[in-house]
């Protein structure tokens, strides 16, 4: 399962707050609670802690520790049952100056379940098993082809990968003086098996045992796609994990990109197809109805305030603050907010245009 954009600003944003903290001693609380896993385990687990942690000789130590466990428990007490995805809390005294006491606690319930049971008292939050939720596990090989060149890639998320390029050694059209048709063709089709042979193997060397590989894509022009899928070069369980055949133009980046647009179907359930529709959506807004849209931070925040924005989408690379305070806005008139990241030329447009951009519910004429 890999995050939407939302869902990752969301958890790199606590992650970086987070982050922030160190506590003079081993005096800040991270609980992990795994999906399926009884939540009064964990508040028991928690109690007997703190009955522990009256024995730490240090006095502003011992009740850091205490006053954290004891909000951590206040906290999970509010949850009847343990969410779906489990839930991840954090408690401790964030204070700036030594012997004064801000004891805050924060929770999320994880876009990915939770597998690991957790309790930890450090002098820092353990961030790991959310900084894990962030790597994509997701990946769709892409393969474009003809008889001379061939590119292997991973879709990562929305981020093309190149792997490996190659190049066959067919020989062109034209034969050479004083050599047969015959021999020539023969020639060829020799040069073109094993180019096929080579592709495949590549294939085999890439994808096979790729965890998270959800399906293969191969491309190219003409009938040569086919020959390579169709014929005896592919082993059987890689061959198994092609789940679409397109007719694209070119056998580089250019094909891999083309081949992507063309793939609506295939990603029918991706949020890459969810993202590029919006955006194209809002490009051709731009293009034939301009008055419908918006763009740039000072002028999408005034139609943002007077309730004209039926779409706000937000750059991946806005700054928290700018994103938050835009968002708040958005709340107050319904106004639904796309937050749409940089690894797709249409979100990297959208950078390009300031980072802040909108879909408005009608026509706006200044006047």
């Amino acid at each position: 399962m890999s995050l939407n954009a939302h869902q990752r600003h969301e958890l790199k944003k606590l992650i970086t707050e987070l982050g922030k903290y160190r506590g003079r001693h081993t005096e800040l609380v991270s609980v992990y609670v795994p999906a399926g896993y009884d939540m009064n385990n964990i508040i028991n687990h928690i109690a007997q802690e703190a009955g522990t942690a009256s024995n730490i000789k240090s006095t502003s130590t011992r009740k850091n520790v205490e006053d954290a466990l004891t909000k951590m428990m206040q906290h999970l007490r509010l949850y009847k049952r343990t969410p779906d995805h489990g839930l991840a809390a954090f408690s401790g005294n964030v204070a700036e100056r030594e012997g004064q006491s801000d004891v805050r606690v924060w929770s999320i319930e994880p876009p990915i379940p939770i597998k690991t049971r957790l309790y930890r008292c450090d002098k820092a939050f353990v961030m790991e098993i959310l900084e894990d939720m962030l790597n994509i596990k997701e990946f769709f090989g892409l393969v474009v082809m003809d008889r001379r060149d061939a590119t292997i890639a991973l879709l990562k998320g929305k981020t093309i990968v190149p792997l490996v390029k190659t190049h066959s050694e067919v020989p062109g059209k034209m034969r050479a003086g004083g050599q047969s048709a015959q021999r020539f063709e023969q020639n060829r089709e020799l040069a073109a098996k094993a180019h096929y042979k080579k592709v495949a193997e590549y294939m085999k060397e890439q994808f096979l045992n790729l965890e998270g590989l959800k399906g293969i894509i191969v491309g190219g022009p003409g009938p040569t796609k086919y020959d390579l899928v169709e014929g005896n070069f592919i082993t059987a369980d890689v061959k198994k994990k092609i789940i679409a055949i397109k007719d694209v133009t070119y056998t580089d980046e250019f094909g891999l990109q083309e081949m992507l647009d063309r793939c609506d179907d295939v990603f029918a359930n991706e949020e890459i197809l969810t993202e590029r529709k919006i955006m194209n959506q809002f490009f051709l807004l731009l293009a034939k109805q301009q008055n419908k849209t918006s763009y740039g931070l000072k002028e999408v925040k005034k139609r943002l305030e007077q309730g004209v924005v039926d779409i706000l989408l937000l750059s991946e690379e806005l700054d928290d603050a700018t994103m938050d305070e835009l968002e708040a806005v958005a709340l107050q008139f319904n106004s639904k907010v796309e937050i749409i990241s940089t690894e797709t030329r249409e979100g990297q447009q959208l950078r390009d245009l300031g980072k802040v951009a909108a879909i408005l519910r009608y026509e706006v004429h200044e006047g």
